[in-house]
């Protein structure tokens, strides 16, 4: 099963364009800065929820200038629907 993630960065603001090259290393990360309440999306794609969770740690959050990273993760095959159905 393939595990997929949104990682939802909060970035200081003088730190953008250093944290969004960074970012751009990290290998097969979808990266863009965007408005709103978080700075940057990140989406990811690996073959375990553990290696996001790797990546998130070692690879992002550790980014200076991130300052708080909110993850939403998926899975490919699940087929849950609002209500249950």
């Amino acid at each position: 099963m393939v595990a997929y993630a949104y990682v939802l960065l909060t970035v200081e603001p003088q730190s953008t364009n250093d944290v969004l090259q960074r970012l751009h290393a990290v290998p097969r990360a979808f990266v863009r800065e965007v408005l709103g309440p978080y700075d940057v999306v990140v989406e990811l794609a690996e073959d375990t929820a553990e290696e996001i969770a790797s990546i998130v740690r070692s690879k992002i959050r550790s980014i200076p200038g991130v300052t708080n990273t909110v993850t939403c993760m998926w899975f490919e095959g699940t087929n849950v629907h609002a209500g249950g159905k």
